[in-house]
């Protein structure tokens, strides 16, 4: 009974949420970014004691509603024994209940100014941790959680098992220091004893102090304050000291600055011209981030009282700043972080994948990245296409059977390759569409398109003025040491030829399974590398993802490592987005289909579902497609919009699951090995033989091992069932 009336819920739930979306929408795509940050990565969003615009800051709600998607900025203030708690102010009054403890106040000097009130030196860390609770600090915001929860303390937090990605900022450190807390001492024990990625103050004399002592892991920031305001070490105001940003750079590998003193405020409101604050910061190796967000604040009349377009005044004209601190990190998130639409081989469910045709369809659909995997002929031609075997997806069948051959090192059964035949031969083929599961795709458009090098496809990609393009390298070992072609020298050189290495305009995406393919593209700034992973894998330790680091910037996974499935029920969203972004990559999945036999039934056989599951659900940063215009209509439509009541909702895994009775449940599966560092290093790429001593295509593997994320070889077992049943139709129509 009860089964049936829940699965009854999920069936409104989902034919509520689905109303028609409304045709040709004029809405326009967020274009691609291509982050001129001084690391190259998209701007960090830092949530001012977690998302304060709403509750009361560092409060458990706070930090749960923005955990996901920022960098938890904690404003320092320490107890007479040393108890740190995270509360914005010189006084613990505005924003707690300190009051209702100890009704007399007191007045210190705190640099240069006497200051009245409730002041954290004066209380012992126990008593403000039993007695004392937060409350909106900002008058205008809801006041129904005042008095809920205790101040923040850094060590619960931090200690905990689910800490957050964490920056310490230290106030008033002099203040400290002159009423006899050791705030030095204090600070170092921490970034000692926890993961604290950024710790900032407004003190000189502090960040000297620490310098050399703290953790290298952790970056040091020196915070400024109003330009009139004095810095408490050099007696300077902030507004002359940030004209000396080579000094700065001796203590400091970034700056926190009011966001005016990037983009000035006239005095009827609206924004003066730019300053030159952050090209000049990044010209010196400072990072700059811009504090004072709030959706709530007004910014300036030019903003038209939006803030996402107060966000982009930031990120969009000129330099980047490096991050923006804010009270409502929601609106900053989504301002910095469209989710990405990739083709797959172009609109390959649309026109055979990898042609002129299929491409410009993908342009056509509102693709963000499209995409070439490269592969190399005989004669040393990189064209585009999947796979190297043109069994599957060109009419090579037909014509080049004897040139069928096996090859272990790249495939369980025999093939016809790419390398094995000239370009010429190549273009004589015609492309064919590729069967999308258990059903026939567009037959009209069959065979339909020509074949492109990767040449073609760049000039098309400028052409069209695209915002980016992805160009995989598969099989580069091979490749160098049994075929003596060279993929990775030959896609550098025709990326250099279409200037894609000179630009700034088009995001240029290096993917590839091998890491030292990867490694040969780090010291050219303008591209950002992606580690294609296409095995199954369990969870990905943390080890594991910082050694992606270094050497990509983005991971491209199957979709199932990202929300389990088992015969065709969602099991459960894992932590690996997670895991991989708090190492700061970014991340992707492949392969969406429409084809609803590709659907788990939690998905209601509705592709556009799965769309919002993975972004809204499991927060990827980019879709892998081969329907690009069902990703584009879907981003389009208001319907998902998540800040507006979304009503395309997505699947809730696991509730399905629920309702099945517990004899026709699915057996536990094993399960998969976690994605160990082994995993995704790999050995150096080998050097590039001469072709005519390279080995035949059949002969044993010696020094061209496989990529590490290349799927383990099997027996050959001969022409594919798939390839006999093609041919045994052919045969029956006659």
């Amino acid at each position: 009974m009860y089964r049936s009336l829940f699965l009854i819920s999920l069936l409104l739930h989902a034919i509520v949420a689905q109303k028609p979306a409304l045709p040709n929408l004029p809405t326009a795509q967020a274009p691609v970014q291509k982050w001129s940050t001084l690391s190259g990565n998209k701007p960090l969003v830092i949530a001012r004691g977690g998302f304060s615009g709403l509750f009361p800051e560092g409060t458990p709600n706070a930090i749960g509603l923005s955990q996901d998607i920022s960098i938890l900025l904690c404003n320092l203030q320490l107890a007479k024994d040393g108890g740190a708690f995270c509360v914005t102010g010189t006084t613990l009054d505005n924003s707690t209940t300190i009051s209702l403890l100890d009704p007399k106040v007191k007045t210190y000097n705190v640099n240069g100014k006497d200051v009245q009130g409730h002041f954290s030196v004066d209380y012992t860390g126990v008593q403000i941790d039993q007695n004392v609770s937060m409350t909106q600090a900002i008058f205008s915001r809801p006041n129904f959680y005042d008095g809920v929860s205790p101040l923040l303390n850094v060590d619960a937090l931090l200690g905990g098992k689910s800490a957050p990605r964490f920056w310490l900022n230290v106030q008033n450190a002099a203040f400290y220091t002159q009423n006899g807390v050791k705030v030095v001492d204090i600070v170092l024990e921490l970034l000692r004893v926890y993961k604290i990625e950024f710790v900032s103050s407004s003190d000189i004399g502090f960040l000297k102090s620490i310098s050399g002592k703290a953790n290298k892991a952790t970056k040091v920031i020196f915070k400024l304050l109003n330009d009139n305001d004095v810095e408490p070490a050099t007696k300077q105001p902030y507004g002359s000291i940030v004209k000396d940003l080579a000094s700065i750079k001796s203590f400091a590998s970034g700056i926190m600055v009011p966001k005016e003193y990037t983009w000035p405020l006239k005095p009827d409101k609206y924004l003066g011209p730019p300053t030159t604050l952050v090209t000049d910061a990044h010209k010196l190796g400072l990072e700059v981030y811009a504090c004072g967000f709030a959706n709530d604040f007004f910014a300036s009349y030019t903003y038209n009282y939006d803030p996402t377009a107060e966000y982009l005044q930031f990120i969009d004209k000129g330099d980047s700043v490096d991050g923006v601190v804010t009270d409502f990190p929601s609106t900053a998130s989504n301002a910095i972080g469209p989710t990405l639409i990739i083709s797959n081989n172009g609109a390959s469910g649309v026109y055979p994948g990898s042609t002129d045709l299929a491409y410009q369809q993908a342009i056509d659909d509102g693709a963000d990245i499209i995409d070439c995997s490269v592969q190399m002929t005989k004669d040393g031609i990189a064209f585009c296409l999947n796979s190297t075997d043109l069994a599957a997806d060109t009419t090579a069948m037909t014509k080049f059977m004897s040139r069928s051959s096996n090859v272990p090192e790249l495939q369980p059964k025999s093939g016809i390759f790419s390398f094995d035949l000239t370009w010429s031969e190549i273009q004589a083929l015609k492309p064919q569409m590729v069967i999308g599961s258990d059903f026939l795709r567009n037959p009209a458009n069959d065979n339909k398109g020509k074949f492109v090098t990767l040449s073609e496809f760049l000039e098309l990609a400028k052409t069209k003025a695209v915002p980016g393009i992805l160009v995989n390298i598969p099989n580069a070992a091979y490749l160098a040491s049994k075929k003596g072609l060279d993929i990775v020298s030959a896609v550098n050189t025709a990326l250099s030829n279409a200037t894609f290495d000179k630009q700034a305009t088009q995001q240029v995406l290096i993917q590839s399974d091998d890491s030292s393919v990867l490694s040969k593209f780090k010291d050219i700034p303008s591209y950002k590398r992606v580690m294609l992973l296409n095995d199954k894998m369990g969870d990905i330790p943390r080890q594991t993802a910082k050694e992606i680091k270094n050497y990509a910037d983005a991971v491209n996974l199957p979709k199932t490592t990202v929300i389990k499935v088992s015969d065709s029920l969602l099991l459960g969203v894992t932590n690996v987005v997670q895991v991989l972004k708090d190492a700061n990559l970014t991340v992707f999945v492949h392969t969406l289909k429409n084809e609803y036999t590709t659907l788990a039934f939690d998905y209601w056989s509705d592709p556009n579902v799965e769309i919002a599951t993975y972004i809204q659900t499991a927060k990827v940063d980019g879709i892998v497609a081969d329907f690009p215009a069902t990703a584009s209509r879907f981003m389009r439509s208001p319907c998902s919009d998540p800040n507006h009541n979304p009503t395309i909702l997505p699947a809730k895994p696991g509730d399905l699951m629920s309702t099945v009775p517990p004899e026709f449940l699915p057996p536990a599966e094993a399960p998969l090995p976690p994605l160990e560092v082994a995993n995704v290093v790999d050995p150096p790429l080998p050097a590039v033989t001469n072709s005519a001593k390279a080995s035949p295509a059949g002969a044993s593997p010696a020094s061209s091992p496989p990529p590490s994320s290349a799927t383990a070889n099997v027996a050959n077992c001969g022409l594919s069932l798939l390839t006999i049943l093609v041919f045994a139709m052919l045969f029956a129509g006659h």
